[in-house]
């Protein structure tokens, strides 16, 4: 989920063309998917521009339940995503191609060490949009050279519904908590699109495989599906820890745990897992400092070190004070009265979020009496309305 940039390059010339070559669509989109292969794609697929009617119906309806929450980019001009040809009127195929990034061990079990961060599984390497747009263009590049077609190419970043689009081309299907499954490599696929002009041979879709099913509903720590195949993004963790750019909301802290940056456990759950497969992209596989970095250390980054931790990282884009906000819930959840200190020294951080979130940790984690000797004197200090709401809320006054 993450303001977007525009992840759009147009790639057309007539330098590229000169080496076109004649071929029929099939021969065209067999060079391309070896081409693909070649590249570094685990799974491509081809759909029709016109492949997702009902995408529209759905979508309103998220939109209009205000089921998106703060993220506003996704109500602006729907149309546009809805329908390929609302983005670019001259598509003709779209392209959709799959990346995996299969982890080596069971996300699920950082979360029984309290006293450490979990981070999301894509976000504990490179920043795939970096790596994943760089094969789209050099497979568009190859597309272009090889049929004249103008292409375009999206990497998560625009107004493009990949997850419909790669159920559409075969790639694997929308399971019960609305993420692409796929029977090869389970949840783990990066996804990334080139809509083109050139007329190629559409595969064709795959089919719900989620039988009866409900791992993926029943092990969400706040109850984010409304129902099957529905999504409050406003209750999930990877919305709250990253998009959500106020207070975490009060109701889900507890439930959040130690998740710091995402969430993985809808996908970590699914049943298709057993076949799923290690992510051979190196870039992609977790740093050492990521796989369960140490609540504490993680508390004293200033802005720099957090810049220098998370340099080429997905994290990078919430910034600090998102991100040591979202630390500070998951000290408050740790049960270590030791980090207890961790949240006091945050109490003169400049930012109100982190000042707030540091109140609720050490409500959690000190004596009563203690806590209520520390917030009298505090909140008569506090000069931001919404940080003295923390400390009244959770039981100081002056």
């Amino acid at each position: 989920m993450a303001g977007r940039r525009t992840g759009v390059t147009q790639l057309r010339g007539p330098r590229l063309l000169n080496t076109a070559v004649a071929r029929s669509p099939t021969e065209l989109k067999a060079a391309l998917t070896a081409e693909a292969r070649a590249l570094g794609f685990d799974c491509m697929g081809v759909a029709a521009p016109d492949a997702i009617p009902d995408a529209a119906g759905h979508f309103r309806a998220f939109l209009d339940a205000g089921a998106h929450g703060d993220m506003g980019w996704l109500a602006d001009r729907p149309e546009r995503r809805t329908d390929p040809r609302g983005l670019w009127p001259d598509v003709r195929t779209v392209i959709m191609l799959g990346v995996n990034y299969g982890p080596d061990r069971n996300p699920l079990a950082i979360l029984q060490q309290r006293s450490r961060g979990a981070i999301s599984v894509y976000a504990q390497g490179d920043d795939y949009h970096d790596l994943v747009k760089q094969r789209l263009k050099a497979l568009a590049r190859w597309l272009v050279a090889s049929s004249g077609a103008a292409v375009k190419v999206f990497v998560d970043t625009a107004a493009v519904m990949e997850k419909p689009l790669a159920q559409a081309a075969g790639l694997g299907w929308q399971g019960k908590h609305t993420n692409l499954v796929s029977r090869e490599f389970g949840s783990w696929l990066f996804l990334g699109a080139i809509f083109t002009t050139a007329e190629l041979p559409p595969d064709p879709a795959d089919i719900d495989h989620c039988g009866s099913c409900r791992a993926c509903l029943d092990i969400c720590p706040t109850a984010a599906f409304p129902a099957p195949y529905k999504l409050d993004a406003r209750r999930c963790i990877s919305y709250l820890t990253i998009e959500h750019k106020g207070p975490i909301p009060r109701q889900f802290r507890a439930a959040i745990g130690n998740r710091i940056y995402g969430c993985d456990d809808c996908l970590a759950v699914c049943p298709w897992n057993k076949f799923a497969q290690q992510g051979r992209e190196a870039k992609l596989a977790a740093r050492a400092p990521l796989r369960a970095p140490d609540l504490a250390a993680l508390a004293r980054l200033d802005d720099a070190a957090f810049r220098v931790l998370f340099a080429k990282s997905p994290v990078k884009r919430v910034g600090r004070v998102r991100f040591i906000r979202n630390v500070l819930i998951a000290i408050g959840n740790s049960g270590e009265c030791a980090l207890a200190a961790e949240a006091a020294r945050l109490l003169e951080d400049e930012a109100p979020l982190i000042r707030g979130a540091a109140v609720w940790a050490l409500a959690q984690l000190m004596a009563p009496d203690s806590f209520a000797r520390l917030g009298a004197e505090a909140i008569r200090a506090e000069g931001d309305e919404s940080v003295q709401e923390e400390w009244r809320h959770a039981g100081a006054s002056p």
